[in-house]
């Protein structure tokens, strides 16, 4: 276990020691940390359970993670699940929020990029001067977090179009294993995002409040709802997109197989006739023998220049068919 104690102004490292004098004490302050690799000394349950005297069922959702994003209130602090981009830029990263009116517990596994940026805005922010210390943190990282999928989703609009051009001009397989591969992605977003944005509703509609919310403080969470119906709406687009690519990719595919099979095709019916006519004057009959196959002249004439006929009279054919440039199709 590792993280960030931040109280008075003042950043340290969150120990042991330092939480619990952190928790005696009167001052506010936020705690973060890091559960990805916690040593054999850390018990980060009990603690959350001894000495800040959570709910044990809070407690097990964030021992074990896993969580759908949602909002639990209790009698002294409410419980947040909530979301953003992990640091790779292709995973989500979830976090579990503990918001006092003495102080926050984030808790998440792994780098959380967005997190660090609360550190650096929490002394300027304007949210601090009309709200509450656990309102205005609290803003602010759901602020970093939900802002945090605006990056990745810029990212998808360029990756698509760039695939889009690359599919009309060559597909292959590694497109199409390119596109399941975003499909993924885009579905991941949106299965965290979709139950963030309820959860920001029934904030914002008063079902559940943060200690010390007031209207003014109210604000800020409405515009972080215009956020996720945003994303909600660029997460729909760009997975009605994917789904559109992988229908021109296959089409495309169709399209080429199409193309080669109509060229077969060309070739047995250019053989076909050849065939018929070297069988025909092939057969050793006395009729051919004495009318037919009596000159060299006669070979040229019905032997070689009816093949020729035949092949002039299927390109005629496949010239008005369209087969052999522009012209109607079959």
């Amino acid at each position: 276990m590792k993280g960030l104690l931040i109280q008075d102004g003042a950043v340290t490292g969150a120990t042991q020691q330092g939480i619990e004098q952190a928790a005696a004490g009167g001052g506010f302050f936020w705690l973060d940390l890091d559960i990805h690799a916690p040593g054999p000394d850390d018990d980060v349950t009990g603690m959350l359970t001894r000495t800040f005297r959570f709910h044990p069922v809070a407690v097990e959702a964030a021992d074990k993670f896993g969580q759908r994003a949602r909002i639990d209130e209790y009698d002294d602090f409410v419980h947040i699940v909530t979301f953003g981009m992990a640091g790779d830029g292709k995973s989500v990263a979830e976090v579990h929020c503990f918001v006092t009116e003495k102080f926050i517990i984030s808790i998440h596994q792994g780098n959380c990029p967005a997190l660090a940026t609360v550190r650096d805005r929490i002394g300027n922010h304007h949210s601090r001067d009309v709200a509450a210390p656990q309102v205005a943190i609290f803003y602010l990282i759901m602020d970093t977090l939900i802002d945090s999928f605006f990056p990745v989703l810029s990212d998808f609009d360029d990756s698509i179009d760039d695939l889009e051009g690359a599919i009309l001009k060559t597909p292959t397989e590694a497109q199409l294993g390119t596109l399941f591969g975003m499909k993924r992605e885009i579905m991941t977003i949106r299965k965290v995002i979709t139950p963030q944005r309820d959860m920001i509703a029934s904030l914002n509609n008063g079902m559940v409040a943060i200690p010390g919310m007031t209207d003014q403080g109210s604000v800020y969470f409405r515009s972080l709802y215009d956020h996720l119906i945003r994303i909600s709406d660029m997460v729909d687009g760009y997975r009605d997109l994917i789904s559109g690519a992988m229908d021109t990719h296959l089409s495309m595919v169709s399209n080429r197989l199409n193309v080669i099979m109509k060229q077969l095709a060309m070739i047995a019916t250019i053989f076909l006739p050849l065939g018929f006519l070297t069988g025909f004057f092939g057969q050793n009959f006395a009729w051919l023998t004495g009318h037919l196959q009596v000159s060299f002249r006669y070979f040229l004439f019905l032997g070689l220049g009816s093949e020729l006929v035949a092949i002039v009279l299927l390109f005629i054919v496949f010239k008005k068919r369209g087969w052999l440039g522009s012209g109607p199709t079959a």
